[in-house]
């Protein structure tokens, strides 16, 4: 029992169905609602063209889900297998890798981890005769490893990297789904001029959501581990810059988020439930967190910080359950 915990803590499980439940979120929530409530011009005003449906079949994308899931798990065990002797120091109690799961058990589950989720990958790329997207499955496997072995040791490398990663899960969902339906309905999309680009938007801005609040929270964690990292010789922002530089540049991305979620709304969306929700669920958090940042001190405060960014993460996820609501029953495109 304790070995089937320690494996579910060495693969982040409670990560991995956040990052399932982002893509069907994106699936069902944003790209189908979008499709079913398209609006073209024609001869007699307006005219709603709900033809277009997702195409890639259930198991299709479930397949592209584990996939992804399977991947990040991968990258989640190499990165503790390189990390021991660093989170020893930072966070002892939390060691699995040497502890409870010897270290070749380790890389066996990361090879057998990242052969899943290449094997789905290479499936669903040739299900959907898309093999040249084999490369993003082959690429997010190469760039997992070398953050685990060379660039989570350079400076802001790792950071920008994770987060980049991070804004790809629901962006993988448009990578595959909307070509399809390009594909399939080319001549009505043709004869109507229908354009998809808000669909891409749409979830584009989900994912700069993720890279932004991820970036944050990859900082908060730098400053939480600070110590460890300044011991094993690691050119974290903290470790290069201090703590007081690098707590600056953590709010000024957390305003910059604030920014952007006040452009959004006010050049985008402008509905009431829209303004409740990120007022109540993002803005007045966001505001705590930069506030949050200069009175912190100690390792937990940092991991306090750090964990209210991963909620505000989570809520701005939510937000897709409300956006189908508005799509469905308020908007028109």
């Amino acid at each position: 029992m304790q070995t089937i915990i320690a494996f579910f803590r060495l693969i982040r499980l409670q990560n991995l169905i956040i990052i399932a439940v982002t893509q069907y979120l994106m699936r069902y929530a944003i790209i189908e609602s979008l499709l079913a409530n398209i609006y073209v011009s024609d001869e007699g005003g307006v005219l709603h063209l709900p033809v277009l449906e997702l195409q890639l079949t259930h198991f299709q994308f479930l397949s592209l889900v584990l996939s992804t899931v399977f991947l990040t798990a991968a990258g989640y065990v190499i990165n503790d297998y390189f990390d021991t002797k660093t989170d020893l120091l930072n966070r002892p109690e939390k060691v699995v890798v040497g502890k409870v799961i010897p270290r070749r058990w380790a890389m066996f589950i990361h090879i057998t981890l990242n052969v899943l989720g290449i094997g789905f990958g290479f499936y669903v790329s040739y299900a959907l005769n898309m093999a040249y997207l084999v490369i993003v499955f082959l690429m997010v496997t190469g760039l997992l490893w070398f953050y685990s072995t060379t660039y989570k040791r350079q400076f802001l490398i790792g950071n920008l990297l994770v987060a980049l990663l991070t804004a790809l899960v629901p962006f993988m969902v448009v990578l595959f789904e909307l070509p399809p339906v390009v594909q399939t309905y080319g001549d009505i999309i043709s004869l109507y001029q229908v354009q998809l680009n808000h669909i891409i938007l749409w979830v584009g801005g989900f994912s700069f959501f993720a890279f932004m609040t991820t970036l944050i929270r990859e900082l908060l964690k730098d400053m939480e581990d600070f110590e460890g990292d300044r011991a094993y010789g690691r050119r974290s922002l903290p470790v290069v810059l201090g703590l007081r530089s690098s707590k600056l540049v953590a709010q000024v991305l957390v305003i910059l988020t604030l920014a952007s979620l006040v452009s959004v709304y006010f050049l985008y969306l402008k509905d009431t439930l829209t303004l409740i929700y990120i007022l109540m669920g993002l803005i007045f958090p966001l505001i705590y967190i930069v506030l949050k940042i200069s009175k912190s001190q100690s390792q937990e405060e940092y991991h306090l910080v750090s964990s209210l960014s991963k909620l505000v993460m989570l809520i701005g996820l939510g937000y897709s359950i409300l956006a189908r609501f508005i799509i469905v029953n308020q908007m028109s495109f």
